[in-house]
């Protein structure tokens, strides 16, 4: 693949790349500046020029599908805007937002109704989604709306017609997937009866098709998508966790996943430990036969739910460097102390925010 740092020729002089978000075989994702006509503006730029060759076509109709959805759904607010087309790279406007993994509204009942809304709004004009079980396409703003984004499946209907009809069923019943994990209790009658009828086409696929399509994706291809992490979180961080749990001085760990510059997407290793550094861990996870994780970092305490279940989304966000969406997620000032030490320490600087 092309560097990420080479701009491509149709957004010369008017992009400037901060950091790679996501890397793979159909696609680069950048978040940087984008100079239009009002002002430079916060921005994603997604490119193909670099993809392979035998993944070429699939990445520009990715590509193209995005920006025809885009340049409608941008209008109303729930989707970002679709700043540049051409015709190799896409530029969209940023949402300062949360993907669904790490906001985990639980008991928000305003973001669901807002999500209904924003779906009701996608589907008025003939657009469907088509890719909203993955809960990183959701993300939750400050104020707790919902908002869409990754739209390289979405399509966008001539009319509305009875295939549209279909499809738009599909992207209601993944957002009732979602409901039902964090709002179960809110679930009408009319939901549940939604969510235990998939629609014909989606039960062909599941019986056909998406054998096929993970045959290919993750066995050729070798592709995952959890959660954003990549093959690295799938394959490589359960192993490399076990193997920090060994070390006699380490009590718990957990590894993120975080957007890298030169490897597309990082591991991040948070350990529980005392006693030792950060340093003589690097050395002893390096005597295994998986590569370190790109960033490690030994910390007095894991932040914990009430369950005492580490709080991998606050972890998360501190790996992502992006501190400034932190504090609503904090529950008390225990958990604020904590969470200020481990963010003081922090290995992965690349920008800066208050705290």
């Amino acid at each position: 693949m092309n560097d990420a740092d080479t701009i491509p020729a149709e957004i010369a002089g008017r992009w400037q790349s901060h950091v790679v978000l996501k890397q793979d075989v159909f696609s680069t994702v950048e978040r940087g500046h984008f100079t239009t006509d009002a002002g430079t503006r916060e921005a994603v730029l997604r490119r193909i020029d670099g993809v392979p060759w035998w993944t070429f076509g699939i990445a520009l109709h990715f590509l193209k599908r995005e920006a025809n959805a885009l340049e409608r759904a941008g209008e109303f607010g729930i989707a970002p805007l679709l700043l540049f087309r051409g015709r190799r790279v896409l530029v969209r406007s940023w949402i300062d937002a949360l993907p669904l993994h790490i906001a985990k509204p639980h008991g928000d009942a305003g973001y669901f109704r807002s999500a209904k809304r924003a779906l009701r709004a996608l589907h008025s004009v003939s657009i469907t989604h088509n890719d909203l079980a993955k809960e990183q396409n959701w993300l939750r703003t400050p104020d707790g709306q919902a908002r869409l984004t990754d739209f390289q499946l979405a399509t966008r209907f001539s009319r509305r017609h009875g295939l549209c009809r279909l499809a738009a069923y599909e992207d209601l019943r993944h957002l009732l997937k979602h409901k039902r994990r964090y709002l179960p209790a809110e679930l009408t009658a009319t939901e549940k009866r939604i969510l235990s009828r998939k629609s014909w086409p989606t039960r062909i696929w599941m019986a056909t098709g998406k054998r096929v399509y993970y045959l290919v994706t993750r066995g050729l291809l070798n592709f995952t998508d959890r959660e954003g992490g990549g093959p690295r979180l799938v394959n490589d961080a359960p192993v490399l966790t076990a193997r920090l749990k060994s070390h006699p001085a380490v009590r718990d760990a957990t590894i993120v996943a975080f957007p890298d510059r030169k490897t597309g997407t990082g591991l991040y290793a948070f350990v529980e430990a005392k006693g030792t550094t950060d340093a003589t861990l690097m050395e002893f996870l390096n005597q295994g036969l998986i590569a370190a994780p790109e960033r490690l970092q030994v910390v007095d305490a894991l932040p914990r739910g009430g369950n005492n279940e580490i709080r991998g989304e606050i972890l998360q966000l501190v790996a992502m460097n992006q501190i400034d969406l932190i504090d609503p997620l904090i529950a008390n000032e225990a958990e604020k102390a904590l969470v200020t030490r481990i963010v003081a320490g922090r290995q992965n600087l690349r920008d800066r925010f208050s705290f």
